[in-house]
């Protein structure tokens, strides 16, 4: 069908924001350390894990198994985002001074505008909202049993438990590196700050992100960008009210800020990846249209494993993705490329 455009409104997007922490830093390794299937795909080796399981004490030791069994660094990270806090103690005074209802509601995940209602409900008790919420929620990997403990939680013990494991797991892990750590989330921040001014919100959330094509969508009007050092590679995806949060693995450049030659592993990636004819003719054809793996062999002439090979290295620099069993170019990603070399350039 053939639409004629008589509008002058131009698409709207979301405003970035970018926001770094030691706190954040120190809730999302504990999630990390109480993530054992995703462990071993982590940056840092099993034996750094290893080697901090058998530094700590036996009293933290039973909290962290508390949070592997609940999931209960989701309810940290809830709470971190309620304001701005400057250190650890305002942090746990603030958990302290919460009602029980209140403490609940920010606990409980948000699922959308249009069930805050019944997020609120659930936090007064209500079994039926907290049911509904579990039916909503029934296709997320552990929402449903975390929403129904968080309901039935003794909301005094549960306090409890958050305090003594971020406490512990700061004290432990974090107090000993806390000013290196704190530069290099800073560092990581000020370069994302600096690379804004040269890029549309999309392109920033896609580059920080390391290739994640995020488009606007209803209701969300923000995304909020925190750097983290302990999850990468991996990006975690949360939603909060307004806004769409991405706690993203810091870039290579954030560890050696003194060191202006060390590029970013991304921009590495992808000139190595754009380093050869085969994929180079690859690229050219999935500008001009997606392909299925078949489609580019028989247009190419080469073998089906030579070719999954090709695109596996392409998809590992974010340069193409896979869309409903077609491969298909990020042209945003590839189009930043000039962008991303300057600003190494110029650093």
């Amino acid at each position: 069908m053939e639409v004629l455009n008589l509008t002058s409104r131009k698409r709207e997007t979301y405003k970035v924001d970018l926001k770094y922490s030691v706190l954040w830093e120190c809730a999302l390794g504990i999630a990390a350390i109480t993530n054992t299937p995703l462990m071993k795909t982590m940056e840092k080796p099993a034996d750094y894990w290893k080697e901090i399981k058998e530094s700590l004490p036996v009293k933290l030791l039973v909290e962290l198994d508390y949070v592997e069994n609940k999931n209960t660094w989701k309810s940290l990270l809830q709470l971190l985002h309620q304001r701005d806090f400057t250190d650890l103690k305002e942090f746990t005074h603030y958990i302290q001074g919460l009602s029980m209802p209140h403490f609940t509601f920010i606990c409980l995940p948000f699922i959308g505008n249009s069930y805050q209602g019944l997020r609120r409900n659930a936090s007064l008790g209500d079994p039926l909202a907290m049911k509904e919420m579990m039916k909503i929620t029934k296709d997320n990997s552990f929402f449903p049993s975390y929403i129904e403990f968080i309901c039935q939680a003794n909301g005094k013990r549960l306090k409890e438990h958050l305090i003594q494991v971020m406490t512990g797991w700061y004290e432990a892990v974090i107090m000993q590196d806390v000013e290196q750590v704190h530069t290099i989330l800073q560092n990581d921040y000020e370069m994302k700050q600096k690379m804004a001014d040269k890029m549309t919100a999309e392109e920033l959330v896609e580059w920080t992100t390391g290739g994640i094509t995020y488009l606007p969508e209803l209701n969300v009007s923000h995304v909020l960008l925190i750097p983290q050092y302990i999850y990468r590679p991996w990006n975690i995806e949360a939603d909060l009210e307004d806004t769409k949060v991405f706690y993203y693995p810091i870039a290579n450049e954030s560890l050696t800020p003194n060191d202006p030659y060390t590029p970013d592993n991304f921009l590495v990636l992808k000139h190595k990846a754009l380093g050869d004819e085969v994929r180079l003719r690859i690229v050219k054809l999935l500008y001009e249209q997606d392909f299925t793996l078949q489609d580019l062999t028989e247009q190419l002439n080469i073998g089906k494993s030579t070719i999954h090979h090709h695109l596996k290295i392409l998809r590992a620099a974010k340069l193409v993705e896979i869309n409903d069993a077609k491969y298909t170019l990020k042209r945003k990603s590839l189009s930043m490329l000039s962008k991303e070399l300057e600003f190494y350039l110029n650093q």
